[in-house]
């Protein structure tokens, strides 16, 4: 963006790292003037381009605009070196779910090992000028790149070499830093656009309708928002409605502040020139007599007064459609999209959710979960994080947890994780509160001492063995307990299926009640079994449970039932 708004904003911008939402409009004429060489005189229709430049994590705010994108097309950066990261995988499912098409900036070419940059040349020029060692080093990281996509369901290949843009998205080499590259990807985002999205093109008239984007304050003009006009027109005077948490709110336009052509509407170098009307598509900043209570993401319309039936339309579109139910954990997120975004993850994931918001974790938050049904103690926050009386509210309760994350896939994986690592906890502490289905064989030539109490060598064959539980043989009768478990000279305090350990066994004789090769199996108490059947067991140990069941009903016909 910097390049191609001839600026340098980033370079004022903490870590050079795009730290807020901006919206640059560049005009036709600019993409003439840059893309000349490439162009060979063709002309296009479409009157320019609206950059919305946006951090991944803002994707989901700036792409909502009713229930759909607000994006035409998006460009996804990718470093040619480090191929996909979890981010990008974030922003391809992002503009999956949105529907969005996009094309792939093939970011840092300068980078490869001997590449000779030019300042501002296109990508399809400066190939020529490599040698071949370079060129076959870029086509390696670049085909690298393309079966990362593949991966992730999406054909793709260097633009240049692409028949049909609507099988395949588009690759464009690019350096940021030198500027080449970049006509080429004006090129392919024009094309594009004059081809798929003619037909879409709005000349800006009828009442205004955009998304917010940002709340931000601004020095003399108090609280401003930071906008996307995308269709119709807005005045200033003009009275528009906004989306709340809560109900729609009705105010008048104080003031549009439009960044100038190639200016970036978040860091402009000058001030905003203040204009009585603008038209789609555009970014802009405004100022209202009222926006308490206004969030990212939601849209504003410009209205005919407050009993405007668009106002009922936007509180339908501002309602967030979670579905709920009366068990299930709290989500919540910093805007409408990002919930939305997080609720379509967890759905996927079959994660139910009782309860959601927007803003950061509070205190209330907090309270309201923990009196919830303990495995849904749990709120995930993505985007967000806690108020100062939540964080201490949270250090009181033991048995809640919330996960943070600014990727929500991440953010679900976390959860999904700590998920299944609580369920084997759970089970090893219920496998470590009663006897566990398990059976061992008693090994030939193993036997160490005869009685008092007999120690044979053994081989678990399913389950685990420890010390303490009862034995019974495959006709139910009693097999004497273990008293001990030992490998070599050390203490063991269980076996599991597979090692072969001595064992001492009190109330038998070996060569009398036990002898080798029998199979002995661990007795099961009846409240005992119940609880097992709760349990994840595998096949040997589920096969290890039926025989021993089958073992109990021999004596007791109704034994578990």
């Amino acid at each position: 963006m910097d390049r191609i708004r001839g600026t340098s904003v980033q370079a004022r911008e903490a870590g050079a790292i795009t730290q807020h939402i901006g919206a640059t409009e560049v005009p036709i004429d600019h993409i003439y003037k840059m893309c000349g060489s490439l162009l060979g005189g063709k002309k296009f229709d479409v009157p320019g381009l609206l950059f919305i430049d946006t951090p991944g994590h803002q994707a989901f705010t700036t792409l909502r605009a009713r229930g759909g994108s607000l994006a035409d097309l998006a460009v996804l950066v990718i470093d040619v070196k480090e191929g996909l990261m979890p981010q990008t995988i974030e922003s391809i499912r992002i503009l999956r779910q949105y529907k969005t098409p996009f094309v792939i900036a093939l970011n840092k070419i300068d980078s490869i090992e001997g590449w000779i940059s030019e300042d501002g040349r296109p990508f399809v020029l400066s190939e020529r000028q490599q040698q071949d060692h370079t060129r076959a080093v870029f086509e390696d990281k670049m085909y690298t790149v393309v079966a990362q996509l593949a991966q992730e369901g999406i054909s793709s290949d260097r633009y240049d070499r692409i028949d049909d843009f609507t099988k395949a998205v588009a690759l464009v080499p690019i350096s940021a830093k030198e500027g080449e590259g970049i006509q080429d990807l004006l090129l392919v985002l024009i094309g594009l656009a004059q081809r798929f999205l003619e037909s879409q093109l709005e000349k800006g008239e009828g009442p205004g309708r955009g998304t917010i984007l940002e709340i931000k304050e601004e020095r003399g003009l108090g609280k401003t928002l930071d906008m996307i006009l995308y269709s119709g027109t807005l005045k200033k005077g003009d009275t528009v409605a906004m989306g709340t948490r809560g109900a729609p709110v009705v105010t008048k336009v104080k003031a549009i502040l439009k960044p100038k052509p190639l200016d970036e509407i978040r860091d402009p170098r000058d001030r905003f020139d203040s204009v009585k009307e603008l038209h789609a598509a555009a970014g802009v900043k405004i100022s209202t007599q009222v926006c308490e209570g206004v969030i990212a993401g939601a849209p504003i319309v410009v209205v005919k007064g407050p009993n405007d039936p668009a106002i009922k339309a936007l509180a339908e579109e501002t309602s967030i459609k979670i579905e709920t139910t009366e068990k299930g954990i709290t989500i919540k997120a910093d805007a409408i999209g990002s919930l939305e975004a997080l609720a379509y993850e967890a759905k996927l994931h079959d994660i139910p959710i009782r309860k959601y918001g927007i803003g950061e974790i509070t205190r209330r938050d907090i309270v309201e979960t923990a009196y919830g049904d303990k495995k849904n103690r749990i709120i995930l926050g993505f985007n967000i994080g806690l108020s100062k009386d939540a964080e201490s509210e949270l250090a009181n309760q033991e048995e809640m947890k919330v996960f943070t994350n600014q990727i929500v896939y991440q953010l679900i994986d976390d959860y999904v994780e700590w998920v299944e690592e609580s369920k084997r906890q759970t089970d090893s502490d219920k496998r470590s509160m009663f006897s566990f289905p398990a059976k061992f064989t008693v090994l030939p030539n193993c036997t160490f001492r005869a009685s008092k109490p007999a120690i044979v060598g053994v081989r678990v064959l399913a389950g685990r063995i420890r010390p303490g539980e009862n034995l019974i043989g495959p006709d139910g009768r009693d097999m004497g307990k273990i008293k001990s478990i030992r490998i070599g000279e050390d203490v063991q305090k269980e076996a599991k299926q597979g090692d072969e350990v001595a064992v001492a066994i009190e109330g038998v004789t070996a060569g009398r009640q036990i002898n080798e090769g029998d199979v002995v199996y661990v007795d099961l108490i009846e409240s005992g079994y119940k609880q097992l059947k709760t349990l994840d067991l595998n096949a040997d140990e589920k096969l290890a449970m039926e025989e021993t069941v089958a073992i109990k009903r021999l004596g007791e016909p109704f034994w578990g039932m």
